[in-house]
């Protein structure tokens, strides 16, 4: 591909249930020049999550949505190649919401500089980037578990529930994960180390809460919503503490949006339901980041990432999130580090 023309995936149209190859147009354009205080950044992997599905909608957010005709948000790592910020110089590698594109212009304020020398590109975009942020703030800041409090994990294999996992582990507590296949499952009790798995696919997830959790769900993290959320509802502990973090069970759903039904055990439990968006802690990401850096440093902590080549496959590697095939942090590769 020209060095002097940018490919980009650009959103066409609103989507209604799961995104398919008419809701994009992929086009190119010319390569930006960044004006004063800007960088241009040659994507080299964009991150794919499950909030992409609600970007996409109109409608009031947390964020405003991806105009039509737009290159779709996508959080990327890549390399500036060229730099009108003193703080930057060509060959640096960064983070930030680059879009789903082979270069990008951003402003120098908007980017966060990573070490390769730390991890490699790749984790930082998981463990140590957005994903990982999410399950550290989340877990310890709003579930604030204690040791030997019970933990339960939905969507326990994906980038966010795999390291609430493990960071629940690494602070003495029960983890119970549950998620969807045998091969996941395996994955989390043999190589993550978690207490039990439960296969929401072949398991009644409701009994398998009451046979793991006999005293019931100190915090549960929640990714999923639906019927996992209403199952986890019937198995509270005193004073639990249930973090929203996602719904993708409802995200791309065609009709009204299933809401707890069990709600009514946050009256019985004295317990407590709360939201996290993890922009919240952005001025603390860089001690989560050392501290989480450590702990994969010392074998404490092991992402996992799921790695697709080709930034023309976007539309169908994005669906992979939405059908569960993807095995831990979902990665589009557009070029080499």
């Amino acid at each position: 591909m020209s060095d002097d023309t940018n490919h980009r995936w650009l959103l066409a149209k609103r989507v209604v249930g799961v995104p398919d190859d008419s809701s994009w147009t992929y086009d190119e354009a010319p390569v930006g020049e960044p004006g004063e205080g800007e960088l241009l950044v040659k994507v080299l992997e964009v991150s794919l999550d499950p909030a992409m599905r609600g970007w996409m909608n109109e409608g009031r957010s947390y964020a405003p949505p991806v105009g039509i005709g737009e290159v779709m948000r996508a959080y990327a790592g890549g390399r500036v190649v060229k730099s009108n910020d003193p703080r930057y110089e060509v060959g640096d590698h960064v983070t930030s919401l680059l879009g789903v594109q082979e270069y990008a212009v951003v402003s120098g304020d908007a980017v966060a500089k990573v070490d390769l020398d730390v991890a490699p590109l790749q984790v930082h975009l998981s463990t140590l980037g957005m994903p990982g942020m999410t399950a550290y703030f989340g877990l310890l800041e709003v579930g604030k578990p204690v040791a030997g409090n019970t933990v339960v994990v939905s969507a326990a294999a994906g980038a966010v529930g795999s390291v609430v996992c493990q960071i629940a582990k690494l602070k003495e507590c029960r983890v119970v994960g549950i998620a969807g296949g045998p091969e996941k499952c395996a994955h989390l009790a043999e190589e993550l180390g978690i207490d039990a798995a439960i296969d929401y696919k072949s398991e009644d997830v409701a009994a398998a809460l009451q046979r793991e959790c006999p005293n019931g769900i100190d915090v549960f993290f929640d990714n999923v919503g639906g019927e996992i959320l209403d199952a986890a509802l019937t198995a509270l502990a005193l004073h639990a503490r249930i973090v929203l973090c996602g719904g993708i069970s409802q995200y791309n759903a065609t009709g009204p949006m299933r809401g707890p039904a069990n709600y009514l055990a946050l009256i019985v439990f004295r317990a407590s339901m709360t939201g996290i968006l993890v922009s919240e802690w952005f001025a603390r990401w860089p001690e989560a980041a050392r501290e989480m850096a450590g702990w994969i440093a010392a074998g404490k902590l092991r992402p996992r990432e799921h790695i697709v080549d080709g930034l023309e496959r976007f539309p169908e590697v994005l669906r992979m999130l939405y059908t569960g095939e993807n095995h831990g942090k979902l990665l589009l590769r557009v070029a080499e580090a």
